[in-house]
C-alpha cells in the first residue's frame, strides 16, 4: 500500500480529556507531546493542557519534531448569530495558521448532547429544514473565510450532535459547496452509530480532507445503547480504543483513501480513561498497527 502524501498524527485526548478533565488530570502537557513523538507520530491536535501562548506551544512542539495539524472548533451556526461564530472561528484560524496547520475541524454543537447526561442514542438532536438551511449556509460562509486564509474547513460528524447519522452526513454534503466545506471522516463515530464506515467513505471520499482513526469495542457500545447511557459514560466505560484494538476493519478504508490519492493527515483519536488504558502503550499499539496495515 502506498499512501505517500499522508502524515500520521495523534490526538491528545488519550492523555487528557477535554470534556472530562478529571480523566488524565495527572498527565502533563510535556508528558503528552513527548510520548507522542516517542511513539513515532509527527503531528497532533490541540488539547486542553496545551499552552495558550502560541509561541511557547510552537517551541515545545518543534523540540519534539511535532506539528499541529488540526483543532476542534465548536460551531453554533444554528443557535447563535453568524458574526459571533465567525469571530471565534477567525481567532482559531489565527492560532492554527501560526502553528502551520492547514485544516480546522468544525462540529456543530447547537443542541448537542455529547457533553450532557442525556442518552446519546435516544436523545440526539434533529434539525428541521430551517436549521439545515442555517447550518449549511453558515458552513459555506466559514469555508470562504478559511479558504481566504489558505486553510480548509472540515466538518466533524459526531455522536450526540445534529450530524451523526449517514442520512445527516449525506444531507450536509449535498447542502454545502465542495469548494468550501470538506469532511472530517471519523471511523469510530460512524461505527459507534451503527453505520458502515466503508460505505460512507466510498460515497464521500472526494470531500475528505482530514481523517480520524478511531476504533470501538462493540460490547460496550451495545451496553450504552441498551442502558440508555450518555456519550460521556460511554467514554468512561471504554467504548473507544485505538486502531487494531477493536472491531473496525481499517484495511478497506486505507485502500479507498489510497485509490482516491488522499493527501493530508491520519490522526489516531481514541478517548479512554488513561488510568485504565496507558496512553503511551496504546499510542505504540496504534502506530504498529498502522505500519502493518497501511505501510505508514
Amino acid at each position: 500500500m502506498s499512501l505517500k502524501n499522508v502524515s500520521l498524527g495523534i490526538a491528545p485526548i488519550a492523555w487528557t480529556n477535554d470534556d472530562m478533565p478529571d480523566l488524565g488530570g495527572e498527565n502533563t502537557f510535556e508528558q503528552c507531546v513527548s510520548e507522542m513523538a516517542l511513539a513515532g507520530f509527527t503531528g497532533c491536535e490541540v488539547g486542553n493542557k496545551y499552552p495558550a501562548d502560541r509561541a511557547l506551544l510552537k517551541h515545545a512542539l518543534d523540540l519534539r519534531g511535532l506539528t499541529i495539524c488540526n483543532r476542534w472548533f465548536s460551531s453554533f451556526l444554528v443557535s447563535k448569530p453568524f458574526d459571533e461564530v465567525a469571530a471565534e472561528f477567525e481567532a482559531q484560524l489565527d492560532f492554527l495558521s501560526y502553528l502551520g496547520a492547514k485544516v480546522i475541524g468544525a462540529s456543530e454543537q447547537s443542541f448537542s448532547v455529547q457533553g450532557t447526561p442525556k442518552a446519546v442514542f435516544d436523545e440526539k438532536p434533529v434539525l428541521d429544514d430551517a436549521g439545515w438551511g442555517r447550518l449549511c449556509d453558515g458552513l459555506n460562509r466559514l469555508g470562504e473565510i478559511a479558504n481566504a486564509r489558505g486553510m480548509k474547513l472540515t466538518f466533524h460528524h459526531h455522536m450526540g450532535t445534529v450530524v451523526q447519522t449517514e442520512a445527516e452526513i449525506d444531507r450536509l454534503m449535498a447542502g454545502t459547496d465542495p469548494a468550501l466545506v470538506n469532511l472530517l471522516f471519523d471511523s469510530g463515530h460512524l461505527s459507534f452509530a451503527g453505520i458502515d464506515p466503508v460505505a460512507v467513505l466510498q460515497k464521500h471520499v472526494n470531500r475528505v480532507a482530514h481523517v480520524h482513526l478511531k476504533d470501538i469495542r462493540p460490547a460496550i457500545v451495545a451496553k450504552v445503547k441498551a442502558e440508555h447511557l450518555s456519550f460521556l459514560q460511554a467514554v468512561r466505560l471504554g467504548a473507544f480504543t485505538v486502531p487494531g484494538d477493536g472491531s473496525v476493519d481499517f484495511a478497506p478504508l486505507f485502500a479507498i483513501l489510497e485509490n482516491a490519492a488522499y493527501e493530508g493527515w491520519f490522526v489516531v483519536e481514541a478517548e479512554q480513561d488513561p488510568a485504565l488504558a496507558n496512553p503511551f502503550e496504546y499510542a505504540l499499539k496504534a502506530r504498529k498497527y498502522i505500519c502493518k496495515v497501511a505501510g505508514l
